[in-house]
């Protein structure tokens, strides 16, 4: 039974790292293309806001497919959707159509993949995995996909400078079509208890478990209040987010080298963020390890802010890559060990959709007034409030309460 799991979960995380690869050469060629030839925060801004605000529309809906039907399926749909808006693209481009709107236009699609792709998945490892494995699972996952954003970033600076840009583009068709072929062709699942709807009742079911999503997240105290805390920690972690390739552009030169290399890092640092949660998994206490990571990307985002040299700046970059695994595992495990299976799917469509609409809205704060006053204030600003966040989790008494497993699947606690 073990060794089945572990297969299984094997084939799902290797279906989803080669789509990771594809999509991120998609996304590092469009911000790249446009960080260079614009240099402008309103154009960046503008590109944030294609790339993840209809993901905040969707992923609710998203969330409720994802506890209605098979998981697999979805999210080998949205794959393939994803892969045909980049596949559009990639003629137009060969055409010699390269307009920028149609960038933000193929941004603006392939974040509805996103949004129904997303909370998919965050709900179908819990249920590959047994519950004893979780920690070590998202580790595991998170190290490999940190290790493909290494790789995705070094590919998509040779490719861009070497090939053209449609290059790139029809990489991430054929990735997902290898993934689209493990997904459903490896990965045997049980079918769950609602993954077949009577198509009579779908429209009012839907409806109804959409109302019930949103009033389980009201009436769980832990669920809001981690919701809460994204929520505002998404919004001021937009500059360090978005606009450091912009900062590095003005600050320290405009080539792709120096962006390839921030890129590298961070996601170095990520690497062994992943590595170290697998092998410590964290404090007893998943929210005090949570409360560390802010402390730590607090401190980075603010350091970047100040220091004059750039070998400094990568430095400061790759830790700040290492605290994020440190918040991101604790926080998948406690939600996948908190929430109940049939709201699963709810939950994390709400998590993307508050994630995809507070970086839109910082950017939309955050954008403009890059172009008015030196990036490296806002990343001060900002890393002071996300310093400070840290002590909010400690002071939540019903984020202790799930951080130390007092709290059961659909519990609430009284605060």
């Amino acid at each position: 039974m073990e060794r089945n799991w572990k297969r299984d979960f094997s084939v799902f995380m290797g279906s989803q790292t080669l789509s990771l690869f594809g999509s991120m050469l998609v996304q590092y060629a469009i911000t790249w293309h446009i960080t260079m030839t614009t240099q402008s925060g309103s154009m960046m801004t503008i590109s944030i806001i294609c790339a993840v605000l209809p993901q905040f529309f969707v992923s609710p809906f998203g969330g409720v497919l994802a506890d209605r039907f098979d998981r697999k399926k979805l999210i080998a749909f949205a794959d393939a959707g994803i892969a045909l808006t980049t596949l559009a693209l990639a003629a137009s481009f060969a055409a010699g159509y390269d307009a920028l709107w149609l960038m933000f236009a193929a941004q603006a699609v392939r974040a509805v993949g996103a949004g129904i792709q997303t909370p998919a998945v965050g709900a179908m490892i819990p249920q590959i995995v047994p519950k004893e494995s979780l920690t070590r699972a998202n580790a595991v996952f998170g190290s490999v996909q940190s290790v493909i954003m290494l790789i995705a970033p070094m590919a998509a600076g040779a490719l861009m400078s070497l090939a053209p840009i449609e290059a790139l583009f029809m990489i991430d068709v054929v990735t997902a079509a290898i993934a689209i072929a493990l997904l459903l062709g490896f990965l045997r699942l049980p079918t769950r208890a609602k993954a077949t709807v009577p198509a009579g009742k779908l429209e009012v079911g839907y409806w109804m478990d959409l109302r019930d999503g949103f009033a389980y997240v009201g009436t769980h105290t832990f669920v809001k209040r981690f919701l809460v805390f994204c929520a505002v920690f998404n919004f001021a972690a937009a500059p360090v987010a978005c606009l450091t390739p912009l900062q590095v552009t003005r600050s320290f030169g405009n080539d792709v080298w120096r962006l390839t290399a921030i890129e590298i890092v961070f996601s170095v640092g990520m690497t062994l963020g992943g590595v170290v949660m697998a092998a410590w998994g964290g404090f007893g206490n998943r929210v005090k390890t949570m409360a560390l990571s802010s402390f730590i990307v607090g401190v980075t985002t603010l350091a970047l802010g100040l220091v004059p040299s750039f070998w400094v700046y990568l430095a400061i970059m790759g830790l700040c890559g290492v605290a994020m695994p440190i918040f991101n595992v604790p926080a998948s495990v406690l939600l996948q060990e908190t929430v109940e299976e049939a709201y699963m799917g709810r939950v994390f469509g709400v998590l993307g959709m508050i994630s995809s609409v507070m970086f839109p809205l910082g950017m939309l704060v955050f954008g403009p007034v890059a172009d008015v006053v030196p990036i490296e204030w806002l990343l001060v600003g900002t890393g002071a409030a996300i310093f400070a966040m840290g002590f909010f989790l400690l002071a939540s008494k019903a984020l202790i309460a799930a951080g130390e497993g007092r709290v059961g699947r659909g519990e609430t606690i009284a605060v």
